[in-house]
């Protein structure tokens, strides 16, 4: 279980698929209730008949604001895992229209700066923490997937600001960013690689393959249940594969 007094439940957004569901299933595994947000109903209720009764589904748009401070109202989480997000339309620059190239922005970014923005206004506990899922890709740009990168450099922007804001309000509330390789493990990297394979003019196996070691969810869960134990975690990390957490900067 979970060290904190405070992580006996969770809210995780996109709780259902990819990298949300392996979160949900590690912290359900850790003996936390999770709060799982999704806005597909039939994939909520086959999540809750996977987990039972800790897992309670909230069928809602992660970037509802007036939902997410209900939520954190109503269930007061230790943790609030941000992971939701939209997958990008692969496709070079020119081809994007400014819908697709801020497709990212208005998911990814926005539902990170809805429940951070709750978060620091209710405000949560003392001790609890904020995960914020961000990407790898932030670090060396994504060519083929329009506004997708800057979108989560934002998200890095957003846990340092929040972070300042929590100590000068001494409200101790700790935010933290994993910065996960792409993987075909992950909805996201499944076009992903899709794309940059077709770029490179090799099948996926290969590209897959020359990149080295392939992420697991697993490894991303994993990632998370270590930094949300740790209150001297850094601000952020990459996560490569087994390697496990590697700090940025």
């Amino acid at each position: 279980m979970l060290e904190s007094p405070f992580v006996q439940t969770a809210v995780v957004t996109g709780a259902t698929r990819g990298f949300g569901h392996a979160i949900t299933a590690a912290l359900i595994a850790a003996g936390i209730q999770v709060i799982g947000i999704a806005r597909n109903e039939r994939d909520l209720k086959a999540v809750r008949d996977e987990f039972g009764e800790r897992f309670v589904p909230v069928a809602a748009d992660a970037t509802d604001e007036a939902r997410a401070q209900d939520v954190i109202r109503e269930h007061r989480p230790g943790l609030l895992v941000l992971n939701a997000g939209a997958t990008p339309l692969m496709a070079p620059v020119h081809e994007h229209t400014w819908d697709t190239f801020s497709r990212n922005w208005e998911n990814d970014t926005r539902q990170v700066f809805t429940w951070t923005r709750a978060a620091l206004r209710e405000p949560l506990e003392p001790g609890s923490v904020v995960v914020t899922m961000s990407s790898g890709a932030v670090l060396g740009g994504s060519p083929l997937s329009g506004g997708y990168a800057s979108a989560k450099a934002a998200v890095r922007y957003l846990r340092g600001y929040a972070e300042d804001e929590s100590q000068r309000a001494g409200l101790g509330i700790r935010f933290v960013t994993l910065l996960p390789n792409m993987t075909p493990a992950g909805g996201v990297g499944v076009a992903a690689v899709a794309g940059y394979a077709a770029r490179q003019g090799v099948d996926e196996d290969t590209f897959v393959k020359d990149r080295g070691p392939v992420l697991t969810t697993e490894q991303v869960a994993q990632a998370v249940i270590e930094v949300a134990q740790n209150p001297h975690s850094a601000p952020e990390y990459r996560i490569i594969g087994s390697d496990g957490l590697s700090p940025v900067g």
